[in-house]
Order: C-alpha cells, then structure tokens, then sequence
C-alpha cells in the first residue's frame, strides 16, 4: 500500500481526508513540486525547493516548512521501496481549510501540505521524439508561479492529444513560450534559442540545467523570444522537463523540423543530460 505524507504524518495513501473547504479543492489556491528520482537519489532537490519556496512566498502562503520536505521526499522514497529505478515525488501546498471566501482566512489556517512518491514510467521516445501542436496562450500573467491552477494546461495537452500530438506549444503575442507542462528550446542552425525568463513561463529547472549543459560544452545558446513566423527556419527543437527530460520535437503542427529526426545539438544535450542524472553516476 502506498505511504503518503499529510500535515506532518506518514499514513497509507486511503486514509488521506482532505476538507472539501481546503482552498487548493475549491480555488487551486496551492502551489506544487514535481522531483524526480534515479535509483533512490532525488535530483536537482534543492532547486525544486527553492521555487516552491518563492511559490508560497508570491501566494503569501504562510506556515508551510518547506526546506523539511527535502526529507519527507527521501523518506518516501524509502518507505514505498523505490530506491532502485525511475521514480517521482510530488509535494503540494495549499493555502488550507477555511469557509470558502474570495479574502485569504483571517484569522490564517495553518496549510494543508501532502506528498507522495511513486513509480515512474517516461512517456514519449527520446530517439523517435514527438509531434506537437501550438496553441494560443489563455493563462493567466504568473506563469511563473508553480501553482496547481492548471485547467488551461489541461485544456491545451488534451487538444494535442486529441489531434495525435503529444505538446501543446503556448503561444502568446505571436511568441512561442513553452509547453503544457514542459519547457521549450528551438535550434537555429548551430544556436540554441529559449524564451526568456519572465512571468509567462514557468522557471523550470531542467531548463537552467540545459543552458548551463549548453555553457560548459561550448554550444551556443540564447535566451530570446521565438517568433511564430521564425518555426520554418528552426533545424531542431526539443522539450526539457523533470519528466521528459531532453525530448526532441520532429513535427509542430503537422510540418516537420529537419529531416523529421532528432538533430544532432538535440542528441549532444540528451548525452550531457544523462551523464548529470544519479542514473548516470549510480
């Protein structure tokens, strides 16, 4: 049976109640972390827990110990016996539960704060990569705002589904940003190009780790907006995310980006990436 962490106690995952007045229920007033773990060592945590950090500091959500979840994560880990292969963590924070009104609950309620760990299977073949679709941008301006209000996202991967893609692009004042639930570069001849950091994309990691694979292995990258009218002259682009990783795009839209293959700047960084992960060194 699966063990979970709620309010500060380890639990089996069916004994969870959860108010149907707890804020994340009836706002999607929380925000959340996903980490991935290879062989039972979590990767990039403290990245992770530093924008979950600045999460429930832009929400003012208060009362949360979120620098204790770095152990609450490895304890997980080890209480659903996930030490060996692919796994992932999922923590989220909510504002708590309080009669439902538009004001934060005054007097403040402590946060409801749960986590769980489990299996994980990667989706999509990083040496095929995938097709994906644009979509015009409806969220909100606080993209960078890791909160679990994610009905556009939801919204946006299901059209892709639903046309045989795999991504939705968002693309806002003819930009192309990033996807439902994951980042977004583009390679023009030998450059690799990403949108840059601002409240329409979220601040992923796996992002600030390619850029950083990007500076150290000597291939040239930039943070620029990527216009709309630019995707034809794009050779490559590729997805990065905690659980996609580096995973090439072939087709936007029904056209396909070079010869319809992962190019080769895609497959150097899925090297450097892998050599990085715990995977790699275990």
């Amino acid at each position: 049976m699966t063990t979970v962490y709620f309010n500060g106690n380890y639990l089996p995952q069916d004994e969870v109640r959860v108010s149907p007045e707890d804020r994340g229920f009836v706002f999607g007033d929380g925000v959340y972390e996903v980490i991935r773990s290879y062989q039972g060592q979590l990767f990039a945590l403290d990245a992770h827990l530093a924008r979950m950090r600045s999460g429930v500091c832009e929400l003012a959500i208060n009362g949360a110990d979120v620098d204790a979840l770095g152990d609450v994560s490895a304890e997980l880990i080890k209480r659903n016996h996930l030490t060996a292969g692919d796994a992932t963590v999922y923590l989220q924070i909510t504002r708590g539960t309080a009669p439902r009104a538009h004001f934060f609950p005054d007097p403040p309620v402590p946060p409801t704060v749960y986590a769980q760990a489990g299996r994980f299977t990667p989706k999509g073949d990083p040496a095929k990569g995938i097709a994906t679709i644009t979509v015009p941008d409806i969220r909100w301006a606080r993209c960078d705002i890791k909160t679990v209000q994610l009905l556009p996202n939801c919204l946006a991967n299901q059209r892709a589904r639903a046309s045989g893609a795999q991504e939705a692009l968002f693309v806002r004042d003819g930009v192309v940003l990033e996807g439902s639930h994951s980042s977004l570069f583009f390679v023009f001849g030998e450059e690799v190009r990403t949108a840059p950091k601002n409240n329409y994309i979220l601040p992923s990691i796996t992002r600030d780790i390619v850029l950083d694979l990007c500076r150290t292995a000597g291939i040239p990258a930039r943070e620029a907006p990527v216009f709309t009218h630019e995707l034809p002259r794009a050779t490559e682009s590729f997805l990065a995310g905690t659980t996609v990783e580096v995973m090439p795009i072939v087709r936007i839209d029904g056209w396909g980006l070079g010869d319809g293959k992962p190019g080769p700047v895609t497959r150097r960084l899925q090297e450097l990436f892998r050599a990085r992960t715990p995977k790699a060194r275990g």
